[in-house]
């Protein structure tokens, strides 16, 4: 549990290199306060480690009103992680997305239910701050295990290596000391002075210029590094910005202009150099298909696209609407639809796909969906009224 920037999700992933346990994944988001869509997440994933597991609680959650029997459906699926055949680990990325009660609760539920890691699940949460969950009473007994800022930041010693190894940039002593002391150990703050660094020739005057709070740190730097990327570069990073999650088809399908006139290897070509060259763009999967920004990164990028071509967004947000719905992604495709405010889009959306994700239960996300539309499209419409 720690803020933005002190590299939690790298630190599990680095982590999880190196166990020999199978390992699940689950990258939440802010649909994921439908507790319906959030187990069914959840089952999924821990399909990936034995198809066998959450068949029965599958099955439950897609009868009528599934989701609102919580209890008997977690207790079939936490039997079913028992009978598995080796501990696995499963990682709940991003936590601090969630806000509805009902899901704190399925997670409580496992938390107090699981058997002991030798037997099951190890489960492993990555947050911005704790969460309401039975915390107190894990550390009474002695089953839990927390990492906080204090733990995650770099001391002088790892922020050396971290400056002279890693970034080959040869500071001294002293200079080390300074961003250490300025940047608070603060590893994104660290990465994006290296980055800056790079591209100065005199590293003294830049460090003495060093200086400021978290964010004004990071807008400086992710500034200054965003304007010395060549013209194609900055393009493809502001008009993807407007995606959570990237892969290269539909980055492709969003991107516009000349400027972005793209060799035949595309937008896979693109993201794996940003990657390479420690762009701020975090893999989610081992094949390297599906990336995200880190979140601000993509913040400074959201603000720059909006400040410098505001009639583009809406442009690119339906253009990945349309590929959402291609896909048959339509959660995405109403959310990017509703950012923009194409309301009638997202009204036609919300009938083709509304009563599926009605009787799966997904309340939450319907009355979200019908919440955002005005009234006036509501109320002419019988279905969605």
């Amino acid at each position: 549990s720690a803020p933005a920037g002190f590299g939690k999700t790298t630190l599990l992933s680095d982590w999880l290199r190196q166990t020999d346990r199978p390992v699940a994944w689950l990258s939440l988001d802010d649909g994921d306060n439908d507790s319906t869509r959030f187990l069914a997440y959840l089952i999924a994933a821990l399909q990936r480690i034995d198809t066998d597991i959450g068949q029965t609680a599958q099955a439950m959650l897609q009868a009528p009103l599934g989701a609102s029997r919580l209890e008997p459906l977690l207790t079939t699926l936490i039997n079913d992680i028992v009978a598995t055949s080796r501990p696995f680990i499963f990682v709940l990325d991003d936590y601090h997305v969630i806000e509805a009660p009902p899901v704190h609760r399925s997670v409580s539920f496992l938390f107090d239910h699981l058997p002991p890691f030798e037997q099951g699940m190890h489960l492993v949460i990555a947050t911005r701050a704790d969460p309401p969950l039975p915390l107190a009473r894990l550390r009474g007994r002695g089953q839990l295990t927390e990492l906080h800022a204090a733990d995650l930041r770099f001391r002088l010693n790892e922020a050396a290596a971290y400056f002279n190894e890693t970034m080959a940039l040869d500071l001294s002593t002293e200079h080390v000391a300074v961003l250490e002391q300025r940047t608070e150990g603060w590893i994104v703050g660290m990465q994006l002075a290296a980055l800056s660094l790079q591209g100065h020739e005199n590293a003294a005057s830049f460090i003495r210029a060093f200086s400021g709070s978290q964010r004004y740190v990071l807008d400086y730097l992710a500034e200054e590094i965003l304007n010395r990327q060549p013209p194609k570069i900055q393009a493809f990073l502001l008009q993807t910005a407007i995606l959570d999650r990237l892969t290269a088809p539909l980055c492709d399908a969003v991107i516009e202009g000349a400027e972005l006139d793209l060799e035949p290897a595309g937008s896979q070509a693109m993201l794996e150099y940003l990657e390479s060259n420690g762009l701020f763009i975090i893999p989610l999967d081992d094949e390297r298909c599906w990336y995200r920004y880190h979140h601000l990164f993509a913040g400074l990028l959201h603000h720059r696209l909006r400040r410098e071509k505001p009639d583009l967004v809406p442009r690119l947000h339906v253009r990945a609407s349309e590929w959402y719905e291609r896909e048959g992604l339509i959660t995405e495709a109403v959310g990017h639809a509703l950012t923009c405010g194409d309301f009638e889009r997202a009204a036609y959306l919300i009938l083709e796909a509304g009563w599926a994700t009605f009787t799966r239960g997904e309340m939450t996300t319907i009355l979200g969906w019908i919440g955002v539309l005005p009234h006036h499209i509501v109320r002419a419409n019988p279905q969605l009224s």
